[in-house]
């Protein structure tokens, strides 16, 4: 079974309709999955794929109020199962060690081609260790400068934690590591190249195990909600940053195109590629799809700069596509001059948005710039 957790650095980018979509894809492509709600405290996947509200879920499983198996429930879609993540359960957004370990081995027991987790938005540790429990996760973020960098963040704090998970509690480099814990200053302004020197020089035994299991570690991007096909030029600064600091090789799975057509579906409580297959973003989801499954079955990832390439590549054609689409409705009648100036100035407007947030956080990354972080 391949497990593939599907996190965020924050929300409203579009994590868990990404989710769902997968999910039904793989499905029909004869591909058994489960699709897990773990975004704990906010649970609302159940929506997305249309399923009526749950009586068990997660929460009802961590409570004991029910058993593992019996919150496994088939969706109306073809091999998709889904575990509900009962959102209504207070305290469920914080769960204790010993529950979050049990879950980890209960949702690696599952049976499927595909176990799809859809976790929350931040860095919670129950977070990064779901995340952990596969390595090739996903990271969906937005081309805004935001979400780029807190995308960035999240998997800064994903290997920190590999490298605790990597140590034992009484050598030389977890002490260590204790230290620089302490001082939140240092730990902004490390990289993880430099950090893995000095621990060498100190306890190269727990150093070669952290380098082992990093060299394990690909994790996987998907940036959604893109307007141009040169947004995915703003990919290529979290790769740049993520080789340089951290020493991983990000790879991008896909570029999604921002689409209407999303928020219509989810009014209809549909995934977008059941509402509509042929939809630019549907086509988008189902080239990722094929993707996952080419990697698992050749037992092989495209490399970062390869995969990059690619993505932009398909990004272009799905422009074309976009703007052909919208000819052939303006063509036939079915999209009006005055529907189209709508929503030419929707865009306008959520450009001027964007102008209004990257002006607010000008200063931010100029600080965050002179403490040593450049993205």
């Amino acid at each position: 079974m391949q497990i593939i957790p599907v996190a965020s650095g924050k929300g409203g980018v579009g994590k868990s309709l990404f989710s769902a979509n997968l999910a039904v894809a793989l499905g029909q492509a004869g591909k058994k999955v489960i699709l897990a709600d773990l975004d704990l405290g906010a649970s609302n996947l159940h929506l997305v794929i249309g399923h009526q509200a749950p009586k068990n879920g997660i929460g009802t499983y961590l409570t004991g109020a029910s058993d593992f198996k019996d919150i496994i429930v088939q969706t109306e879609y073809p091999n998709v199962s889904f575990i509900p993540g009962d959102s209504e359960i207070p305290g469920l957004s914080t769960v204790k060690a010993s529950q979050k370990n049990d879950l980890i081995r209960k949702l690696r027991t599952c049976e499927a081609d595909y176990l799809i987790i859809d976790l929350g938005a931040g860095t919670h540790l129950t977070i990064l260790d779901m995340f952990l429990m596969s390595a090739q996760g996903i990271i969906v973020s937005a081309p805004t400068v935001t979400a780029i960098l807190n995308g960035y963040l999240f998997l800064k704090n994903v290997v920190f934690r590999l490298m605790y998970n990597s140590f034992r509690k009484n050598s030389r480099a977890y002490a260590f590591m204790e230290k620089i814990r302490l001082d939140s200053a240092s730990m902004q302004r490390l990289y993880i190249p430099k950090l893995i020197d000095a621990i060498e020089r100190i306890d190269k035994p727990s150093c070669d195990a952290f380098r082992a299991h990093l060299e394990q570690f690909h994790p996987r991007l998907v940036l959604n909600m893109i307007d141009d096909p040169k947004d995915t030029d703003k990919a290529h600064k979290i790769r740049r940053s993520c080789k340089e600091y951290l020493g991983v090789d990000l790879e991008l799975l896909g570029a999604i195109y921002r689409d209407s057509m999303q928020d219509k579906a989810l009014a209809s409580r549909l995934p977008v590629i059941a509402y509509k297959p042929q939809a630019v973003i549907s086509q988008a989801i189902y080239r990722i799809a094929d993707k996952i499954c080419m990697s698992q079955e050749q037992a092989f990832s495209m490399g970062g700069a390869d995969s990059f390439e690619l993505a932009a590549s398909e990004a272009e054609d799905d422009f074309s596509a976009k703007l052909s689409f919208i000819e052939d409705l303006v063509g036939s009648g079915a999209l009006t001059m005055g529907e189209l100036a709508e929503t030419i100035k929707q865009q306008q407007y959520e450009l001027t948005q964007l102008k209004k947030e990257n002006t607010l956080l000008k200063s931010k990354l100029i600080k965050a710039s002179q403490q040593g972080f450049r993205l």
